[in-house]
């Protein structure tokens, strides 16, 4: 018998409450750090950098842009998929509530432009940064400055 399993994937800017700008890394990084004190995440390394942390079989990873994302694990029903990303939500938050930071759902950032945008520690993306303006013309714009909700079908 076929069995199937759904995971999501959730994508969000987030921006600083008072001046509207891009999170720098480094609030990203204490975003991340306390939310593996307060709700038992483990850290994603790339050297000395946090770039995303596990727990179980979700993850949060970060874009290019800082572009926040649950990556869910493979659940079998939508219902679990919507109290995981709900979950996810609170902790997130929980968390930058007190940091002053907020973020936006949306699928593309208009009002940002790209060299305002931190770019994350991860090495592959500064190759890409490099690479995408040589193969066409909105390629960075897709790196920094889209975000998406995007569903996975596992078929087991």
């Amino acid at each position: 018998m076929l069995s199937c399993r759904i995971g999501t994937e959730h994508e969000k800017f987030g921006f600083e409450f008072g001046s509207l700008r891009p999170m720098k890394y480094e609030q990203i990084a204490e975003l991340l750090n306390n939310i593996v004190e307060r709700f038992d995440w483990d850290k994603i390394m790339e050297g000395d950098k946090i770039i995303g942390l596990k727990q179980g079989k979700q993850s949060i990873s970060l874009e290019p842009g800082g572009q926040f994302e649950l990556s869910g694990a493979p659940l079998e029903t939508l219902h679990q998929t919507c109290a995981e990303v709900n979950s996810h939500l609170y902790q997130v938050k929980a968390v930058v509530e007190e940091m002053g930071i907020g973020f936006l759902g949306i699928g593309f950032q208009p009002k940002w432009a790209i060299k305002d945008i931190p770019i994350m520690p991860k090495g592959r993306y500064e190759i890409m940064r490099n690479y995408m303006p040589k193969v066409g013309t909105l390629g960075l714009d897709m790196m920094f400055r889209t975000c998406t909700v995007q569903v996975r079908h596992d078929d087991l």
